[in-house]
């Protein structure tokens, strides 16, 4: 699990299961790793982000799941990125040393959300600290501003930053602004630094700007769909690739006006592949049974170009 393969295409941002008590659900991770592979094809996992309810999370609970990861994607999956970000350093530290010690392919971090900070030199230092942890291990900027209101232009963040954080590998992009990430790419020409997008409904106009691929929840169960879009753009196919773009936009609007968060992507994973997702841990609260029905009723009317 410690391939320095360049990463590229989808990598589903885990869901983790839980029991109907609340507790992590560990025995489920075997059936899940399979489901992604063989379901949607996808290979490339992002363990413990905003999707995987890391930050509600204890420490063990975390490091739990990374070790079931890491072992349960052995020889199956290409990537296993652990998302290491914390309020506290040293905690983020300590699951940076714990990804390293299980042979996690990368680690990644968002900035500190609660005390911020305010300029670059202020979040590379934090970065910093944490990377240095796993000297051995490809580092990804977690760059989340809706979620941790650190609005620090990656455009800005890139100069320098090698010199500072020798393993930093690239950016898991999860914003709406296309402008800053094209001037990312525009000063990554030596394709040193990879960006991963995160915003899903968006992902067809950041690969025309460059992007490497993309990190998503949707990936979860929409990986098969949006693995033909990738196709379709690599084929220069841009009408078959805007079909598949805007079918997954109509159902991600549709839901979002009902109501879509990690508690609804929970719901919706489990009745898309079978796999009992479990409830999300408070403050956040179960997806209601009239959700269920009309998010399952609106997935099953979409008619995709490949007919299924």
């Amino acid at each position: 699990m410690t391939s320095r393969k360049k990463l590229q295409g989808l990598v589903a941002a885990t869901i983790t299961p839980m029991t109907p008590d609340g507790q992590i659900n560990i025995p489920v991770i075997r059936q899940y790793v399979d489901y992604l592979v063989h379901e949607q094809k996808v290979k490339n996992v992002f363990v413990n982000g905003t999707t995987g309810e890391g930050l509600s999370l204890n420490t063990q609970e975390r490091k739990q799941l990374a070790e079931e990861w890491v072992c349960q994607g052995k020889d199956k999956l290409d990537h296993v990125i652990i998302h290491v970000g914390a309020l506290s350093l040293p905690e983020s530290q300590e699951l940076a040393r714990h990804a390293a010690a299980i042979g996690a392919s990368a680690i990644a971090a968002i900035a500190p959300f609660f005390f911020k900070p305010t300029n670059k030199d202020e979040l590379i230092a934090f970065l910093q600290k944490v990377a240095s942890e796993a000297p051995g291990v490809p580092f990804y900027y977690y760059h989340i501003p809706p979620v941790t209101g650190v609005k620090i232009r990656v455009e800005e963040l890139l100069d320098g930053i090698k010199e500072r954080i020798p393993t930093f590998q690239g950016v898991k992009f999860s914003s709406t602004d296309l402008l800053d990430l094209a001037q990312c790419i525009n000063k990554n020409e030596r394709e040193q630094f990879e960006f991963l997008y995160g915003v899903d409904e968006q992902l067809l106009s950041a690969l025309a700007i460059g992007a490497n691929g993309a990190v998503g929840s949707t990936y979860n169960y929409l990986g098969r769909k949006n693995n033909l879009m990738l196709q379709a753009f690599a084929k220069a196919d841009l009408a078959l690739a805007r079909q598949y773009q805007l079918l997954t936009g109509e159902f991600l609007n549709f839901v979002l006006k009902l109501g879509f968060g990690v508690a609804q992507t929970k719901a919706v994973m489990t009745f898309v592949s079978g796999i009992p997702m479990g409830p999300p841990r408070l403050p956040l609260i179960d997806a209601s049974e009239e959700f269920i029905v009309k998010a399952k009723a609106k997935l099953d009317s979409i008619v995709w170009p490949d007919g299924d």
